[in-house]
């Protein structure tokens, strides 16, 4: 990690632009579409940015982390000011400027990350959902904010995405988040199948955690679904933007499905053959398509079915 000193010693180890930016090209999805404005290009970037630095600090940074969230929401007061001393805020700053973009979603991801450093686990879906609404939800406000289309229905669904975007990250992060010491599976899910904590530290998933990955695969994939009727009610640009977040978080989930949701022994990332077939899916789909079916992996899966790899989906 590369650091920056932003005024004082203490947040020598907060990472700098030239290790933030350069990670968007691991990301599942395309963080701005080429097909954008190069001005909406570089707001979303702007956005990405702020998102990375604050995971980055609630991760990495060395010291305090809760002193370092601090200083970043100070930073935040300070942008709303033109006063902004980090590279990566004075970006952002100016995107908040120029789109008049609220400071509450910057806010509830900084909260996010504070959240980390005191709650490493959590007991049911429902409590990871309140979760995401912290440390997912406000990204996608925040692009619909500068696209100019942040309607009460159109902010609920890219709720539904960026939550399902949030729970495949978890699903593929299962070894680094525990190496961080926190679990994003659902406990009770977990005690549901039998499956102790110590088996996520394992080489291979066993037929347990397979299906407790298989399940929240199965919620994920629902969530995301919503991604075509908010993608079909953008103009063109836009949409295909809003499409390719959904595409690339389907195509993850293929990823994970093929490799029968073993997520300890495999590296589940999206291939660009699934990406560009989910994003043609996703593109055709009808306004009112909200739900798929139910995965053939889980079809008449009973508690001691082990889902098995199928390989590519439809």
């Amino acid at each position: 990690m590369v650091s920056i000193r932003t005024g004082s010693p203490k947040y020598a180890d907060v990472p700098d632009a030239q290790s933030v930016y350069p990670q968007a090209a691991s990301e599942n999805f395309p963080v701005a579409s080429w097909l954008l404005p190069a001005s909406v290009r570089a707001d979303l970037m702007a956005v990405y940015g702020f998102a990375r630095l604050t995971d980055d600090v609630g991760d990495e940074s060395g010291g305090d982390r809760l002193a370092h969230l601090g200083w970043l929401e100070d930073e935040l007061e300070r942008a709303a000011r033109g006063e902004a001393t980090h590279p990566v805020v004075q970006r952002v700053a100016a995107t908040v400027a120029a789109r008049r973009l609220p400071l509450q979603p910057f806010r509830d991801l900084i909260e996010a990350n504070r959240r980390d450093q005191t709650v490493q686990r959590y007991e049911t879906f429902e409590d990871l959902v309140g979760y995401c609404r912290l440390s997912a939800n406000p990204v996608g406000r925040l692009v619909l904010e500068i696209f100019g289309a942040a309607t009460p229905e159109r902010l609920a669904l890219s709720d539904d995405v960026c939550t399902g975007l949030q729970v495949v990250e978890h699903l593929q992060d299962v070894a680094e988040d525990l190496a961080q010491g926190r679990i994003y599976l659902p406990l009770a899910d977990l005690a549901a199948e039998g499956c102790d904590e110590s088996a996520l530290s394992a080489h291979h998933a066993g037929s347990a955690l397979r299906r407790v990955v298989a399940l929240n695969s199965e919620r994920a994939r629902r969530l995301l679904f919503s991604g075509a009727p908010l993608a079909a009610s953008l103009p063109l640009r836009p949409r295909v933007a809003v499409a390719s977040f959904t595409a690339g978080g389907m195509a993850a989930l293929d990823a994970i499905e093929a490799a029968g949701f073993d997520v300890l022994a495999h590296r589940c990332r999206p291939r660009p053959g699934r990406f560009a077939a989910r994003l043609a899916l996703v593109l055709l789909a009808p306004l009112g398509s909200r739900t798929p079916g139910p995965s053939p992996a889980l079809t008449g899966a009973g508690p001691d079915r082990i889902p098995a790899p199928t390989g590519a989906r439809p």
